[in-house]
């Protein structure tokens, strides 16, 4: 090899291990993202970890109201408060409502917020500003207060919805089917503003390109937004129902005001009154703790089984 050759070897060999030398290693490129959520994860430990700790821990102990008033010592139960629920035949009547009651919500609340959504790309300034604000409005009100509003609305004597209906004195909340629905109208008011924003702005980040090549092949309104936009908003889509089926399925506000607790002989009762009333009402506390541990694997699995769905499509969240 010539000299000059050999001397160009050289000079880029110790290039290369100087540029190595001053570059980042791949482990501090990948604890970098950790270093700065450490503070979030911190705080996030401390109000989530330790409470579903002890939610475990009452959860297979004797815990109850002479227990908590110290009358008798807390012994372990292990897996007995498990065994007690599963055996209690309303328990499953009331998982069944509550999987039904959360996927109807789900349903719907996704339906009107990404038609919504469509809507505000299709209307003016003003329009979409008032739409907005309207949605904002429902989004920012108390459930409480916007439990007691739906309630006076339907209301059999002094309510305009029946007036308008010519329903007469009609009750809305005797019948199980009638009060479900009108507590489902009340979380989907409440809840599709989160959908409607985060999808809006999900569209308005779409090349227009992309959609006015789709309009220009004959493409209706329907076909762009179930073979373009959708998938486009895979990931968006993906947050935003995860978020639902987390807030539908342990609904308790809205049931608890507008059903009186949950309806007459229990007729509207979901997993949260439910774990409320066994804990509380009973002062079973170690029942109503093991119907939160339910609930929250329920939803881990629900959640982890969704993503894995997405992640075989290819989606990247």
């Amino acid at each position: 090899m010539p000299a000059g050759a050999a001397g160009e070897v050289r000079r880029r060999v110790r290039s290369r291990r100087g540029s190595s030398r001053g570059s980042p290693r791949p482990w501090a490129d990948r604890s970098l993202p950790w270093i700065y959520l450490a503070p979030a994860l911190l705080v996030l430990g401390g109000l989530l970890v330790y409470p579903v700790y002890q939610l475990g821990l009452i959860s297979v102990l004797e815990y109850t109201q002479a227990q908590v008033s110290g009358g008798e010592p807390t012994s372990f139960r292990g897996l007995g408060n498990y065994g007690e629920l599963f055996r209690d035949e309303q328990f499953w009547q009331v998982l069944l409502a509550t999987v039904l009651f959360a996927a109807a919500c789900v349903g719907c609340t996704l339906a009107v917020g990404c038609g919504l959504a469509v809507l505000l790309t299709r209307v003016r300034a003003l329009p979409r500003l008032a739409l907005m604000l309207a949605a904002l409005g429902a989004w920012a009100t108390p459930a409480v207060t916007g439990s007691t509003v739906w309630l006076l609305l339907f209301d059999p004597d002094f309510g305009p919805v029946n007036r308008v209906l010519g329903l007469g004195d009609h009750s809305w909340t005797y019948g199980r089917y009638s009060a479900f629905l009108l507590v489902l109208l009340e979380v989907v008011w409440c809840s599709f503003p989160f959908v409607m924003v985060t999808v809006y702005a999900g569209i308005r980040a779409v090349p227009s390109e992309v959609l006015e090549a789709a309009a220009l092949d004959g493409a209706s309104q329907w076909r762009i937004w179930r073979s373009v936009l959708a998938p486009m908003l895979r990931p968006i889509l993906a947050i935003v129902t995860i978020q639902s089926v987390i807030w539908d399925f342990k609904v308790f506000t809205q049931i608890y005001v507008m059903t009186n607790g949950g309806g007459i002989a229990g007729q509207n009762l979901v997993l949260n009154v439910y774990a409320y009333q066994r804990a509380f009402a009973s002062s079973e506390y170690s029942l109503g703790s093991a119907i939160g541990v339910v609930m929250l694997l329920i939803l881990l699995a629900v959640t982890l089984v969704y993503l894995r769905l997405l992640r075989r499509q290819g989606e990247r969240l």
